[in-house]
């Protein structure tokens, strides 16, 4: 299968509108690199047959697609018997799902939240947000089994929704009973990526880590952690949570919710930037194309949205409900890869050297001094073999000009890198790495990456023997 030049990856949300075979074949040539199982919804019967189609067609067209299991958390729903609607101003009943036979006779509208004990942790004066904040109450008398509200903003209840109630100190455990099955399920088919919903600090990472060590039994070939940044408490930590995580999304939806929606763009840019200094690869994701749900354009202001990501150099961009249960799966993806692409042509896209690394290493200098060269001598590709995939992910940093073409002997590792900005993964299962380089470099001639002439950078990062081969030279392809 042909592959877009793009180097901005395209994580995309599998749904009911596309979760067909033929569906997600069009989406990965259109360009989607990740696929997001989102898993507060779906039963993992139905993951499993998603799972197995993709890679399934990964194996069949040699696409190189990464699988991402995002753990629910620890969200609160509401639980409702049927659509409630409910109009500004006028008073409702909140209140346990435990108490539901208690106020059943109560004539004033009332809906459920399914957190155990909320009555107790929530106080006069606190706002509840419902669907994303488009429906808000607040809660005006506490009374043993049930809290009063008044509605701030109306429309309809709906059973399921999520529940944000910013500033509640509610204690709940980021890894849920729920997460833990989904956790083991998800390793079991071999995911590539786990992210983790809500994440607080660096000891919400570790603790998932841990969990992931233990039901694997083993300390290596583990997925990699996302870091979902959607709370002011994991704002406030950030550095602590960049030293821990492999990856992290920008998930705007709740951190819009939980802090001043005025301050996303500006949080956006800071997250993205914070990450690029540490080297952790970073998805921005929720409402990027929204409209497209419905309708087969985007906005503009949308296209200026995924335009501002890539010029921010975030690794990738994220559809969610566009893919999951839009009507339009695959235009969506391919409009996304169009405005990657243009805004990568553009000359807003190059801020090379303003991107600074918290590595102090002397390979990290050996790794620039090699980027660096490939933009002197303006060669085509920077090529290596990156056998944990660090190398390539350190290159990926400095956001080079050239292709970073990868080989790899892990296959865990070359999916791992669909997530990572600007690097092409190469896998080969043969055990001699010398052979490894050619290889690649020949199927990028096949591929029309490279042709006769091109000159490429070439770096040999760390080798299964442990050694370090700091060697940085200019081929010419033959």
């Amino acid at each position: 299968m042909e592959m877009k030049n793009k180097k901005t990856k395209i994580v995309a949300t599998i749904g009911p509108a596309s979760e067909s075979e033929k569906i997600l074949q069009k989406m990965i040539k259109e360009g989607m690199d990740v696929a997001r199982l989102n898993f507060s919804h779906g039963d993992h019967d139905w993951h499993s047959r998603i799972i197995n189609k993709i890679k399934k067609i990964s194996q069949e067209t040699g696409s190189n697609v990464g699988i991402l299991a995002d753990l629910q958390g620890p969200r609160i729903r509401v639980s409702v018997a049927g659509n409630l609607k409910v109009r500004k101003g006028e008073t409702v009943l909140i209140s346990d799902v435990a108490y539901r036979k208690n106020l059943a006779d109560f004539s004033a509208p009332t809906f459920y939240l399914d957190y155990p004990e909320i009555i107790k942790k929530l106080k006069i004066d606190q706002e509840i947000l419902v669907e994303d904040g488009l429906l808000k109450f607040r809660i005006t008398e506490k009374r043993k089994n049930f809290l009063k509200a008044k509605v701030l903003n109306g429309g309809v209840v709906r059973n399921h929704k999520g529940v944000n109630i910013p500033g509640a100190n509610l204690d709940i455990e980021v890894i849920t009973p729920k997460d833990e099955k989904d956790l083991q399920f998800a390793l079991d088919k071999d995911v590539d990526f786990v992210a983790l919903s809500f994440a607080r600090n660096g000891k919400d990472i570790e603790r998932l880590r841990k969990k992931i060590i233990k039901i694997l039994g083993r300390e290596t070939d583990l997925p990699q952690i996302v870091a979902k940044i959607e709370r002011k408490e994991a704002v406030d930590n950030l550095c602590e949570i960049l030293k821990v995580t492999d990856l992290v999304m920008v998930a705007r939806g709740d951190l819009g919710i939980e802090m001043n929606e005025s301050q996303v763009a500006l949080l956006q840019k800071e997250i993205v930037a914070k990450s690029l200094k540490n080297s952790r690869p970073v998805i921005v994701a929720t409402q990027m194309l929204e409209s497209m749900i419905y309708n087969p354009r985007p906005t503009r202001a949308e296209v200026s949205d995924v335009t501002n990501a890539v010029i921010d150099h975030a690794d990738a961009v994220m559809l969610s409900g566009e893919t999951a249960n839009g009507k339009y799966p695959v235009e969506s993806v391919r409009v996304m890869e169009k405005i990657i692409s243009t805004t990568e042509e553009s000359p807003f896209d190059d801020v090379y050297k303003s991107l600074r690394l918290n590595i102090n290493s002397e390979y990290a200098v050996i790794v620039r001094s090699a980027c660096e060269l490939a933009k002197s001598f303006g060669t085509k590709a920077i090529v290596m073999i990156s056998m944990s995939g660090f190398t390539a992910r350190l290159v990926s940093h400095f956001r080079p000009d050239q292709f970073i073409l990868t080989a790899t002997g892990s296959e865990k590792v070359w999916r791992q890198l669909s997530a990572v900005w600007g690097v092409r993964p190469y896998f080969f299962a043969q055990k001699n790495i010398d052979t490894f380089i050619d290889k690649m470099l020949e199927k990028a001639k096949n591929e029309k990456i490279l042709k006769k002439g091109d000159q490429v950078v070439v770096i040999l990062g760390k080798i299964p023997s442990g050694e370090k081969m700091r060697l940085v030279g200019i081929r010419k392809i033959k």
